[in-house]
């Protein structure tokens, strides 16, 4: 091996540990830079602005690389997103998995018997803390497609376009400013896809009110909100042997962590709408989060009130509610909330001139001159279906057959693959990876600054005046 790949490998360790010597964790896995840590918050830029300035690099506002006519790919994490990926990819044409990696040899172990069951070839495992960066370095790689924990979404993601491949990362993609700037410039510089993979933007719902959006039923959007409100409290708990996170990582950091932890969801899909990058930016936000209670009566109930878990101390607030404006002077509101007893809810609404729609607690949309009311539900139904996107007529039906959160994860990963193989731009950009995952940090700084406004950094640097939005897709 060269040593400039020893080296390079040394220098992402020597960072991760850093995370790890301030948690007290023994596993590079369960790395974050703690922002309520002094010692790590002074080696993150607080706003990221000095980044704004040009750096020479062209922008990949559009990129489109060379076409692949197969896309090999590497799954690093074999947990219960990666796994479900495994299953989806098998059903894409054009799609070979050459790799599979993960901390639990089991788990790699049945992923790699259904590639096998499918009529694949076995792909090659890794089981290693430093794996990953050997996968990154190999030749039969495309694409890195990374289910690992929030921590390890940024080093691996840079790694793997340092090394020519395309980056598809789970979210939210960065868990601070400046791994933010790292994907954005990285991409620059070695000119590779960095897609973070927000299949909320390809749920049916939210892609019919992108199109009805596009045709201009809405009117001028000037309002969104979104959320991921899921009680989460028993998974946070659960042992990996019963399907809980690795060492509880999700846990930690409601430990450390008191703002919008988890955004995208919610975000994603209200931004694509409202043109975020792409005519429109994030200029400031202001966050607020409640009081933790949640968690910690959770813990009482189940291991006891004087057990450590209960005792434990969760800067988590139960609900955070964060406002963004924009430049051309529209808001957004997002909510996060894995604690309360709550049913699952995303909201998704839609604010515009002449009308709006929700989709949660049910689909629901008022349009002028009734918009005094909800439609009727054959009303509904039939507005439904005049804008059904064409991605959900195309590929809808096999969709829902394959699964994934009802069929959005199988359509998020089919139109990946397929702007791969025809070397066409993807629909969501580094530039949106960076944008929407800054509210993680920027949220906690909000908040820890008494609600205090937080401009948002221009990811973009300025190319967003000219970007087109995002327009209604299709396929062949």
């Amino acid at each position: 091996m060269k040593k400039k790949d020893i080296s390079s490998r040394r220098d992402f360790l020597k960072i991760a540990a850093i995370g790890t010597a301030a948690l007290g964790l023994g596993s590079v896995s369960n790395v974050f830079a703690s922002s309520s840590d002094p010692a790590i918050k002074e080696s993150i830029p607080s706003f990221g602005f000095e980044n704004e300035e040009p750096t020479g690099n062209q922008s990949v506002m559009g990129l489109a690389c060379e076409p692949l006519d197969k896309v090999r790919i590497a799954i690093i994490g074999i947990g219960m997103r990666g796994s479900e990926a495994v299953e989806r990819l098998l059903q894409i044409e054009g799609v070979q998995l050459t790799v599979l990696c993960d901390l639990v040899p089991d788990f790699v172990k049945k992923a790699n018997q259904k590639i096998q069951e499918a009529g694949h070839p076995a792909a090659a495992i890794y089981t290693g803390i430093d794996d990953w960066m050997k996968i990154c370095e190999r030749e039969d790689v495309d694409l890195v497609y990374n289910c690992t924990p929030w921590d390890l979404h940024t080093p691996i993601a840079v790694y793997a376009m340092k090394h020519g491949k395309h980056a598809a990362i789970e979210v939210p993609a960065a868990i601070s400013i400046e791994e933010c700037w790292q994907l954005v410039n990285t991409s620059e510089e070695t000119r590779r896809h960095c897609m973070m993979l927000e299949n909320c933007c390809y749920d049916f719902f939210e892609l019919a009110t992108l199109n009805m959006a596009r045709q201009g039923v809405f009117g001028e959007i000037l309002h969104a909100e979104g959320a991921y409100i899921h009680d989460l409290r028993e998974w946070k708990f659960l042992e990996l042997k019963d399907g809980g996170y690795y060492n509880h990582w999700r846990l930690e950091f409601s430990k450390k962590h008191n703002g919008n932890l988890y955004p995208t969801h919610g975000l994603g899909p209200i931004a694509q709408i409202m043109g975020i990058n792409r005519g429109d930016r994030f200029d400031y936000l202001t966050s607020m989060s409640t009081k933790q209670a949640g968690i910690s009566l959770y813990a009482a109930q189940k291991f006891g009130p004087d057990s450590p878990e209960a005792h434990q101390t969760y800067l988590l607030g139960d609900m955070n509610t964060t406002l963004i404006r924009t430049v051309n002077g529209r808001t957004l509101k997002i909510q996060h909330d894995t604690t309360s007893p709550r049913p699952y809810d995303r909201i998704h609404l839609i604010s515009g001139t002449k009308g709006m729609a929700r989709k949660y607690p049910q689909q629901a949309i008022a349009l002028e001159p009734s918009s005094e009311r909800f439609m009727k539900p054959e009303e509904l139904d039939a507005l439904l279906q005049k804008y059904e996107h064409p991605l959900a007529r195309q590929i809808g039906e096999k969709a829902r057959l394959v699964g994934g959160h009802g069929g959005m994860d199988y359509i998020m990963d089919y139109r990946l693959i397929y702007c791969l193989r025809k070397g066409l731009p993807l629909d969501q950009d580094v530039y949106d990876a960076a944008a929407w995952s800054s509210i993680v940090y920027l949220s906690e700084k909000s908040v820890t600054d008494k609600s205090n406004s937080v401009r948002v950094p221009d990811f973009t640097r300025g190319a967003w005046v000219s970007a087109a939005p995002w327009p209604v897709v299709e396929i062949e």
